[in-house]
């Protein structure tokens, strides 16, 4: 078993998360509401906390209040488990003034806060990832191959490869070549898997498959420093390739369910398989559970609804309904005769006083949640959206583009935005 103690773990905070605008237009994206109740960062944060690896570290630049906020009101450390969550925001120093360039120059720039703390191992991981990994093994790799460099690989079908850093794997695990997103058919094939190795593969797909990045790397503290002394900007692109017959790199085989939550699309689609009576991502797993923020809020009530395939957040009402398989966010308030398909429904930051909702309805606009007699299809509602009655949504045979009233169409998905006031009536 590794030891705990050698081990910092980095988790970035992403970029400006443009292919998941406009669910990043008011947050960054390891802030954006996941499965009803949790946040994307709450994923690789209890991945580290059930492997054992209670030191982390997260980088954040873009958009980043809700993410703090979410972070300090989640996870609390005792004081004689040496554990703790540091944020660690772009800022200025003498040596530069300017934002992160990539997820190599942000963890460059930090480097003088990881050598502060005693390790002798970074495991850097993505914030926007649905996926669950015990990391003390991929450790317990890199300890007994003396690796350098290990990085977690996924097999993917060819058909699927399409975006993803693909390396070339020998029977012992070391990576003889990485190739960043590669989009050449030939380059591609060229990288399937030996027959060797896919004989150990416990999945079988029917088709070959490539091993795919996933985007967790583990680097001995010497070999991380070393590689940074340098201004290349990012690993995937930069820094693994230019390690390459230099130093050690192996990789980690993982063959669980794992999905980048990179686009609105695949955001839409991890949540909606969560409502699958057998998701591929169980969050009833006792043995190694999500955490996140504990809101004490009431059980939901659901009054004389048909519901079919549907995951509903706490302290939600909902009323003479018909819901099929949907997402229903903490706090989401619906109103009669609501008809609800394939939606994403994140709920709201808080509930309503009475005095507040009559000064709405005075000045004619919607309460916070959803109003008597909609009809919403293929949707994404971001929190503390205004939906007034009889409001009618749904993305086909629409454009992508933007809409009124902060309708958003992005990857064939409806978006309606945070903060967003539809009035009663409208239709789209």
């Amino acid at each position: 078993m590794a030891d705990s103690k050698k081990v910092l773990s980095v988790i970035m905070g992403g970029g400006r998360g443009t292919r998941l605008f406009p669910l990043t237009k008011e947050r960054c994206k390891p802030a954006v509401p996941l499965a009803g109740k949790y946040r994307l960062v709450d994923i690789p944060i209890s991945n580290c906390l059930n492997s054992g690896f209670n030191r982390i570290f997260v980088l954040t630049q873009f958009l980043t209040a809700s993410l703090h906020r979410h972070i300090n009101k989640s996870f609390h450390f005792d004081p004689f488990g040496a554990g703790f969550i540091d944020i660690l925001s772009a800022e200025q120093t003498e040596k530069s003034s300017a934002w992160y360039e990539g997820t190599a120059d942000a963890v460059r720039r930090n480097i003088v806060h990881f050598n502060s703390h005693g390790h002798e191992y970074i495991l850097i991981l993505s914030g926007d990832q649905l996926y669950r990994m015990d990391f003390s093994k991929i450790i317990e790799q890199h300890i007994s191959t003396g690796a350098d460099v290990t990085i977690a690989a996924i097999p993917f079908p060819v058909s699927k490869v399409e975006g993803l850093g693909l390396m070339r794997v020998n029977d012992d695990l070391t990576i003889s070549e990485f190739v960043e997103k590669p989009k050449d058919p030939a380059v591609i094939n060229s990288l399937t898997i030996s027959d060797a190795l896919e004989a150990k593969l416990t999945q079988k797909v029917g088709e070959k498959q490539c091993l795919a990045s996933m985007g967790i790397y583990v680097f001995s503290r010497d070999v991380l420093n070393k590689s940074l002394e340098n201004s290349m900007k990012d690993f995937g692109k930069e820094v693994i390739p230019a390690l390459l017959g230099k130093s050690k790199l192996y990789s980690y085989i993982f063959e669980g369910y794992w999905e980048d939550i990179g686009t609105v699309r695949a955001f839409f689609e991890a949540n909606l398989a969560l409502a699958q009576p057998l998701p591929p991502f169980n969050f009833f797993d006792r043995s190694a559970p999500i955490y996140t923020h504990p809101r004490y809020l009431p059980a939901s009530k659901i009054n004389h609804c048909d519901i079919d395939h549907v995951v509903i957040g706490d302290g939600c009402l909902v009323t003479d309904s018909k819901l099929k398989h949907c997402v229903i966010g903490i706090r989401s308030i619906l109103g009669e005769n609501a008809d609800l398909e394939d939606v994403v429904m994140m709920g709201s930051d808080y509930y309503q006083t009475e005095k507040e909702v009559l000064a709405d309805k005075a000045q004619n606009r919607p309460a916070i949640g959803l109003g008597r007699n909609c009809r919403i299809r293929r949707a994404i509602i971001d929190k503390n959206a205004r939906i007034g009655d009889g409001v009618s949504l749904s993305p086909e045979g629409k454009p992508d583009g933007d809409y009124q009233h902060g309708v958003v169409i992005r990857d064939g998905i409806l978006c309606v935005t945070k903060d967003a006031i539809i009035p009663s009536g409208y239709v789209l």
